[in-house]
């Protein structure tokens, strides 16, 4: 199968790679041409315009931004062959998408909403696709998104929005997650034993090993103490990408308490302001792990 992929940037070369292992046709475009370069390194082609990619084939798959994909659409969409599917595999806000989605059908175009996690480490394990949209649409490009997504990674969530509705729900779940397991690593760090110097790479390790919070963001901090567990040398400062805000407006709309996001986002927003303490540097930590974004050295 062939696909046009447009953003060929961490996460869409990752995509790209998958795409191309299993044996499909990427078509890719990107502003900057070193991406389009190492795209053509791995297998696939290169286009000079959005209008060269729409023209090889009718499976766009947007991997940019979320402030450009609305330019990237009306880029695209006149030159988009009818019967054309578009996935937008970024973080978009759930009701953007379900405007874009109506505005695709205008042009006989299909929208789908797909939801993707699973950070820089999706390239080796695969990503967790929550797709939203047309049933007839996701099915005809199955085969495709399974090539991306990990083993039961993939699934039809329902309507348009809905795909990129349960990510964000995801990320908030996530802001709360770092938040919880850092605050408690603070408190062993710094707690009633901080003079006996507890080993918190022994810890993370005996907890991944039959314990209730085992999980693999544990696994991620095992391999950070492993490393250091004093964090000397980066700022505390967490920075955020709108998601957890998203989902907090969301909660509040439908009268949903969600106290715990609410406070990993203060958290953030103070660590911003004051450079942070131990805890968030840790989440900082946890988020270039994952996702590989920046960390702040400390000045």
């Amino acid at each position: 199968m062939n696909i046009g992929l447009i953003g060929l940037g961490r996460m869409g070369n990752a995509i790209a790679q998958r795409l191309i292992k299993a044996g499909h046709q990427v078509i890719g475009f990107d502003y900057d041409q070193s991406a389009c370069t190492a795209l053509q390194a791995m297998g696939g082609i290169s286009t000079a315009t959005i209008e060269d990619v729409c023209r090889q084939t009718t499976l766009l798959w947007l991997m940019v931004p979320v402030t450009a994909v609305d330019e990237i659409l009306q880029a695209l969409l006149p030159h988009a062959q009818i019967g054309t599917i578009i996935i937008d595999g970024g973080n978009s806000y759930y009701k953007d998408s379900m405007r874009r989605a109506h505005e695709c059908l205008g042009y006989k175009r299909d929208f789908l909403d797909c939801g993707t996690s699973g950070g820089i480490h999706g390239r080796e394990h695969g990503f967790c696709l929550m797709v939203g949209g047309s049933t007839q649409a996701y099915q005809k490009i199955h085969s495709l998104l399974s090539a991306v997504a990990a083993p039961n990674g993939l699934a039809h969530i329902g309507v348009s929005g809905t795909g990129h509705y349960v990510k964000m729900v995801h990320n908030g779940i996530e802001y709360g997650l770092l938040q919880a397991y850092a605050e408690g690593f603070q408190l062993i760090k710094e707690g009633s034993f901080k003079d006996e110097h507890l080993d918190l790479a022994q810890i993370t390790d005996l907890w991944n090993n039959g314990s209730i919070i085992r999980s693999w963001i544990l696994q991620l901090s095992q391999e950070i103490f492993a490393h250091d567990q004093n964090f000397d040398t980066i700022a505390g400062k967490i920075e955020e990408l709108g998601t957890g805000k998203w989902t907090l407006e969301e909660a509040r709309q439908h009268n949903i308490a969600t106290p715990v996001l609410e406070e990993s986002l203060n958290r953030r927003t103070w660590s911003r302001q004051t450079g942070g303490n131990y805890a968030t540097k840790l989440v900082a930590l946890l988020r270039n792990k994952f996702g590989g974004h920046p960390i702040t050295k400390k000045e």
